[in-house]
């Protein structure tokens, strides 16, 4: 097999139930390196759940999942302890440490995964604070004192702060005016461009849908609906879809005209 054409993130006919509820019945596909999908679903497709299950958060009732080639669900823990090295998650609150300081939440994984030192720590933390677009005058500060964008800008820097080569994101741009969100979609692009990560996220943002990402997956009665670039997942056949991103363009215009 050439190992650089294997996929980085895997899911083979995943199921997943809560009760007698079932929210994933067979969700299948694969992402191959150095791109950025996004998946999209309506409430309660369990998007965020499927998210927890690609990084070991959240077993699946039946199916597979493989993230860098590591069966997360059937691994050793040391074989998961390596893999969790090697990929990056932000949560949708950007889940800071309140009590530290960004540059501390920034060093928290080198810290607890390295054994360098304090002034290589340092120079690493200053080094990811600036690809993920906040200056060096940022890392003293309490995360109550960043605005929302600002916050989210430091959890991304935490989440690459070991080089992953995997990075998840919950709904990365909620919250976010649209000047900001925008600037933040210009960051996860440039992860993918100029660092080669793999980006695999959460949104319902159409903006972002529409001005980088890749490829878009669409999760709806219990499985993929629809995956492949976004203008050809838009002109799908499907009512859902049809009216999902009907309804975006005209809340998209709605907003813009009373601004």
């Amino acid at each position: 097999m050439n190992v650089a054409a294997a996929p980085v993130i895997e899911l083979e006919s995943v199921v997943t139930q809560f009760g007698a509820q079932t929210v994933h019945n067979g969700v299948s596909f694969a992402v191959g390196r150095g791109t950025l999908v996004a998946l999209i679903g309506g409430s309660g497709t369990g998007k965020s759940v499927l998210l927890r299950e690609m990084i070991g958060l959240h077993r699946p009732t039946t199916g597979r999942v493989r993230l860098l080639g590591t069966d997360m669900w059937a691994a050793a823990p040391h074989e998961l302890d390596a893999v969790r090295q090697r990929f990056g998650m932000m949560f949708q609150d950007g889940a800071l440490f309140s009590s530290l300081t960004v540059a501390q939440n920034v060093a928290v994984p080198l810290r607890e995964h390295t054994r360098l030192s304090s002034q290589t720590i340092d120079a690493l933390v200053a080094l990811r604070l600036l690809q993920a677009g906040l200056t060096i005058d940022a890392g003293p500060k309490m995360p109550s004192a960043l605005s929302g964008g600002m916050r989210k800008r430091a959890a991304v820097a935490r989440a690459i702060a070991l080089e992953p080569e995997v990075l998840f994101l919950d709904e990365p741009t909620s919250g976010l005016d649209p000047i900001t969100a925008r600037g933040f979609d210009r960051l996860v692009r440039s992860l993918v461009d100029d660092l080669g990560i793999t980006v695999f996220l959460v949104t319902h943002d159409l903006d972002t849908l529409l001005g980088v990402v890749d490829r878009l997956i669409v999760l709806a009665r219990g499985t993929v609906l629809a995956d492949g670039p976004v203008a050809e997942v838009m002109a799908a056949d499907d009512d859902w879809i049809r009216d999902y991103f009907s309804i975006r363009r005209t809340v998209g215009l709605d907003s813009s005209h009373g601004s």
